[in-house]
């Protein structure tokens, strides 16, 4: 296992694993690893011969007010569960190393960020999508895995990607989720035990959107509502929102067909979940 913390030696690295014929998999972390981040360690594992794990929580995707600071951060505990999983490289830069005085340059998709979480986390999208092209820059993939869980992330980047025509694949995994149902997450550990019980309403009326369209129903505003009804219901929940878009460009549906995004945002607390499922009907 090797531990690089900056850019250069981090390209210098990456340049001679890619001489030497080997393809790179990337798996772009926050860190505070978990279940679901180790399952796209060991995809990578699969699909390239050399995986590389980024740890770095990335201040320019976080807006006034929310949890930078308090985000959690175990980098030796993150290291010691990727190895495990399979990963040979981390990158673990600090925020002036991938930030320096003076930075001013950003990247940002246009439509897609827009709407979901983008219309209450205004500038999360432009962070995510910038620091993503610098990890990208840094650590030259042919390969990037994303986690389903954060869908419009992963989408954002698959256009940005495919807009700027970056020779990079980029591969959306299942969300891996605790036996009770709920998406694994970093911020889970935000949660009281009130509110991690509570907090399993976001899949369960994802699973009743699941059987509403099952039994035919194709209404975006009947099923919106139903799940809307399941989660107003639950103590402490706070709902961000409930959307059900296209896959391929995020625009709100009336009627379901085709590729279809059911996507929630809902806090408990401080704590901001979001949790997703993509039906084809």
């Amino acid at each position: 296992m090797k531990i690089i913390e900056t850019i250069d030696k981090m390209q210098t690295e990456a340049e001679k694993i890619r001489l030497s014929g080997r393809r790179i998999g990337l798996v772009p972390t926050m860190g505070f690893l978990h279940e679901g981040h180790l399952s796209l360690i060991r995809n990578a594992r699969e699909s390239s011969d050399t995986v590389i794990t980024s740890i770095f929580v990335n201040p320019t995707q976080f807006g006034p007010g929310e949890d930078y600071e308090d985000y959690p951060r175990d980098p030796e505990r993150d290291i010691r569960m990727a190895e495990a999983a399979g990963s040979d490289i981390i990158f673990h830069p600090s925020a002036k190393e991938m930030y320096p005085e003076g930075y001013q340059t950003f990247v940002t998709v246009e439509k897609l960020t827009k709407v979901l979480c983008g219309l209450s986390r205004p500038q999360h999208f432009r962070g995510v999508t910038t620091v993503v092209i610098k990890l990208f820059n840094a650590t030259k993939p042919h390969l990037a895995i994303f986690g389903q869980k954060d869908a419009q992330q992963a989408l954002v980047i698959r256009r940005m990607v495919n807009d700027l025509n970056l020779d990079i694949e980029i591969k959306i995994s299942p969300i891996i989720r605790e036996p009770d149902g709920l998406a694994m997450s970093s911020r889970n550990t935000y949660l009281d035990a009130t509110q991690r019980k509570n907090a399993t309403v976001l899949y369960r009326s994802l699973i009743l959107a699941r059987q509403l369209i099952e039994s035919g129903e194709r209404s975006a505003r009947r099923i919106s509502d139903e799940l809307v009804k399941i989660i107003a219901q639950t103590d402490g929940a706070e709902i961000d929102y409930v959307s059900m878009v296209d896959t391929a460009k995020l625009e709100p549906v009336q009627t379901l067909s085709g590729e279809i995004l059911i996507a929630e945002a809902v806090r408990f607390g401080k704590t901001r979940l979001i949790d997703n499922i993509i039906l084809t009907v």
